[in-house]
């Protein structure tokens, strides 16, 4: 048994010796060399520069949106109050088409005063609105547009192209590029199409 044992020693010793040679091998081979540092670096260093530009960007689209939300903040602000000023002055202009051109050509001195005031009161309130951001929707002459007017009547008219806006019953109005209230109109109905009248037009040019 003592020879036996003598015979595996050397073997186990050798075997271990290798083992130890393939692990130290393994150890050093280039795949597991370790990071060079200045590789890691520069790896880190892009990483943080995505992130910063990542976060610039986001910084940059915030400062957008709320320069954004303020202008609309600013511009809409006086919606509510326009809106109501707005019938304040529809009263004016009643009171003034309620007069007749007869009456106020004949009026007094002080019925003529009190028309005048009536007047310039009405003008110095759109005035004032124009000022802040409201303005009058252009609608006599141009094609019925649902998101600006609103059709109260049809007029037979063959002399203009259909749909056309030929009354205006109610002035409408804009606050930015919001409707603040639509203009009430009347249409025409029975003349040429818009688009048949305009290639008409341009044939005729020929």
């Amino acid at each position: 048994m003592t020879d036996e044992a003598n015979n595996n020693g050397p073997d186990a010793t050798a075997g271990e010796t290798a083992a130890a040679d393939m692990a130290q091998d393994a150890a050093t081979t280039p795949g597991e060399e370790a990071v060079d540092p200045l590789e890691a670096l520069k790896a880190e260093n892009a990483e943080l520069r995505d992130r910063f530009l990542r976060l610039a960007a986001e910084m940059d689209n915030l400062r957008r949106r709320t320069e954004r939300e303020l202008k609309d903040a600013k511009t809409y602000a006086v919606t509510g109050f326009a809106r109501d000023m707005l019938a304040v002055s529809d009263n004016l202009r009643r009171a003034l088409e309620a007069l007749p051109e007869e009456a106020r050509a004949a009026a007094d001195a002080g019925l003529s005063a009190l028309v005048e005031g009536v007047e310039m009161t009405e003008r110095g309130m759109l005035s004032t609105l124009e000022r802040h951001g409201v303005r009058k929707i252009e609608a006599e002459g141009q094609k019925f547009d649902p998101n600006f007017h609103q059709a109260m009547f049809e007029i037979p008219n063959p002399d203009v192209p259909n749909n056309t806006v030929v009354q205006v019953v109610q002035a409408g109005y804009a606050i930015g590029d919001r409707v603040l209230r639509p203009a009430m109109v009347g249409v025409a109905k029975g003349g040429p199409k818009a688009e048949a009248n305009g290639e008409a037009a341009d044939a005729k040019n020929a």
